[in-house]
């Protein structure tokens, strides 16, 4: 173990709004970080995570978004964990490592011996002082969260190869067309100061090349020469790839559960991971009830107290109820996320859907997603302030803001 002296800060990258286009139309709202899994936002969770990291000095967001808009949930977090949580916007795309580099003076402020680097949009369990404490026993510059997946989806993210005794990293590359392993990068890693240092090589290799480059006129027009700027650097291609194999770079692997949440889909699969961990975790996070005082709740929900719910209505499992909503008599909801402001009326049902902010869902009406969380009509996704009228029947379907819905439809986008 490292000394009481050591401190530690925590990078969580969360992207901006150029990207995230296939989280609309959940995105139109509010910054993708910022939309609730378990009741929570998204990036609360690898937030609570870095909390329990052994001498925590400071957690940093970086993104593209402007920074009123994580203004207040910076501020209510960071009193509300007791440790600073700052965020700091990127002028430009500079690269998963680039952005890393980029503020770099700020980093080291605090002099860490550790950095750890997390991705926004990746729902696990964050096991992040058992991944320090095994860096520290490798002794190498930085640590991969690995997980194992099936070998027909590991060609989605980046696969490696480690050695089973040393856990050594031996090869990386990223989405292969080939297989080349089960195991795949989690997007987690912790590193020493060094990694500054490994960007930077990348970044001095880039300028001496374009230099080179610049002899011959001809050989700068062709396009396989068109390289990236000099200070864009890729964590993976650029810096885990090439350093695979030199005894830089280890594994640590989860056993947990791991996704990726790119999809509206998956931040229902993911809101009901989150859900099932608060049962070891936060269990008084968890609503109870046995349809006397209160609703009938069958497996791991989520109300806000501020939720008015009707002692007959059924809930449950994996359902996130958000502020201000108001569930009806007789309603059913299973797998889904309300968010704030909906009102679902009497006898309604909601089965692997998303009810938009300020939305309603007329009587006796139902909303429905056959429940696959990876294709795009695989859950039901109702925008803000959709009205769905009553009796009505929607299926498999996505309903931009503020449409009215008096028929019923199935597996329509509705623009």
């Amino acid at each position: 173990m490292g000394s009481s002296e050591e401190r530690v800060v925590a990078v969580i990258m969360v992207g901006g709004p150029t990207k995230g286009t296939r989280f609309r139309p959940l995105s139109l709202n509010i910054p993708k970080p910022l939309f609730p899994l378990a009741g929570q936002p998204m990036v609360h969770h690898p937030i609570s995570a870095c909390k329990k990291i052994p001498n925590l000095a400071q957690i940093y967001l970086v993104g593209f978004y402007e920074e009123r808009e994580f203004a207040i949930y910076v501020s209510s977090i960071s009193n509300e964990l007791r440790i600073p949580v700052r965020y700091l916007k990127e002028d430009k795309p500079h690269g998963s490592a680039g952005g890393l580099y980029n503020f770099r003076d700020l980093l080291m402020e605090d002099s860490p011996s550790h950095i750890f680097l997390l991705n926004c949009d990746v729902c696990c369990s964050f096991p992040l002082p058992e991944m320090l404490e095994a860096h520290r026993r490798y002794g190498g510059m930085g640590t991969i969260l690995v997980s194992k997946v099936s070998a027909e989806t590991a060609s989605e993210f980046g696969e490696l190869v480690a050695d089973p005794e040393t856990n050594e990293l031996l090869h990386y590359t990223e989405k292969p067309e080939t297989f080349v392993s089960d195991r795949i990068n989690c997007g987690v890693y912790v590193f020493t100061p060094d990694i500054f240092n490994a960007i930077q090589g990348v970044s001095t290799q880039r300028k001496d090349r374009a230099n080179l480059r610049r002899v011959s006129s001809f050989e700068a027009l062709q396009p396989v020469n068109r390289s990236l700027p000099t200070d864009f650097v890729r964590l993976d291609q650029d810096i885990l790839t090439p350093l695979a194999g030199k005894k830089q770079l280890y594994t640590y692997e989860t056993m947990d559960f791991w996704e990726q949440i790119k999809t509206p889909g998956m931040s229902l699969k993911c809101s009901g991971l989150y859900l099932a961990q608060y049962s070891s975790t936060s269990p008084h996070l968890l609503a109870s009830g046995d349809g006397s005082k209160t609703a009938t709740i069958s497996g791991d929900v989520y109300i806000h107290p501020s939720a008015k719910v009707h002692p007959t209505a059924k809930i449950g499992p994996n359902v996130s109820i958000s502020a201000n909503a108001r569930i009806g008599a007789g309603a059913r909801l299973i797998s889904c996320i309300i968010l704030d402001d909906v009102e679902i009326k009497e006898n309604a049902v909601v089965i692997h859907a998303i009810v938009g902010w300020k939305s309603s869902i007329g009587r006796w009406s139902r909303v429905q997603g056959v429940g696959d969380y990876n294709t795009k009509l695989g859950i039901t996704i109702l925008g803000e302030s959709v009205l769905v009228e009553d009796e009505v029947v929607v299926i498999n379907s996505i309903v931009l803001p503020n449409k009215t819905l008096n028929v019923s439809v199935q597996e329509e986008i509705l623009l």
